[in-house]
């Protein structure tokens, strides 16, 4: 995920949550809206004091395209509480995987940072998103810029071998606050490469850039800052973002989103989406509001 966003309000204490269970349980269960499924979760590991994932059952009838979101949540006083989650899985995988944030003070991740092997898990059954290829115009190279949390639809889209048939290189940077929040470096850089199916695709086309913003790294700064001074194209041996060649999509911080925004377009590249492709997409449904 990422979190925050297209919020539904809601707040209530942790042991207010009221867990699914089977029809005829002493306690009433609230009917589920149509538009949500359960699925189990199966795995949860913590990154940091921040950050975690955790992987879910999934239903075969749950289809989504690489690099989307659904809605993800609790049941809580008898009500959903949801919140925007892109899968950091496969398109095709038959698990859910998505990464989150821990906020003490938010709503959903205060309960979800909680949950462990077993648990249940709300579902939205119609994922939806920008972050899509038909979004964007045919390019030769493609940009995924992600802060923090927004990684988690690039995970996804790096493992979808249709990425690698439509640009001749795909760039994943990752820009995170310390070294040890750029969570899943080691499946980028050495699982990905050897990876049955997808190896030669990886080794040939995809390149890893992550840089660091809060302690000294081998790459440190802003993305913005580092596409600005050409110290990203000088790192990479490319040349320098071009509208004709170039596509690229966001998604993390607010800052992230309007800064780099504004930093294409200065630069010619117009914002696509699925009714009219540009040069680049934003995921705008994180953006804290």
């Amino acid at each position: 995920m990422h979190q925050s966003t297209r919020l539904i309000p809601e707040d209530t204490a942790l042991s207010a949550i009221q867990p699914l269970g089977p029809a005829g349980a002493d306690r009433a269960v609230p009917a589920l809206p149509a538009a949500l499924s359960t699925e189990t979760v199966l795995a949860v590991r913590h990154w940091t004091e921040r950050l975690f994932s955790f992987t879910l059952t999934r239903d075969p009838g749950f289809r989504f395209q690489s690099g989307q979101f659904t809605l993800l949540g609790l049941m809580v006083d008898g009500r959903p509480l949801l919140r925007p989650y892109s899968m950091a899985s496969a398109h095709y995988d038959t698990t859910l995987e998505f990464l989150s944030v821990k906020m003490a003070n938010g709503p959903l991740t205060s309960r979800l940072r909680h949950i462990a092997p077993g648990a249940t898990v709300l579902i939205g059954r119609k994922p939806t998103g920008t972050l899509v290829q038909d979004s964007l115009l045919p390019g030769r190279t493609l940009y995924l810029f992600a802060t923090g949390t927004g990684l988690a639809p690039f995970l996804s889209l790096v493992k979808d071998p249709d990425l690698y048939t439509r640009f001749d290189r795909v760039v994943l940077t990752h820009t995170s606050r310390l070294v040890n929040e750029l969570v899943h470096a080691e499946h980028i850089t050495h699982e990905l490469p050897r990876h049955e199916l997808l190896g030669e695709m990886v080794r040939e086309r995809l390149i890893y850039y992550p840089s660091v913003t809060g302690e000294p790294f081998r790459t440190s700064g802003r993305i913005t800052g580092l596409i600005e001074s050409g110290r990203m194209s000088a790192d990479l041996g490319l040349p320098p973002l071009d509208p004709t060649t170039d596509r690229a999509m966001i998604c993390g911080s607010t800052a992230l989103l309007v800064d780099l925004g504004a930093l294409l377009v200065r630069r010619g590249f117009r914002e696509g989406s699925l009714s009219r492709p540009g040069e680049f997409v934003i995921e705008k449904a994180f953006v804290a509001r």
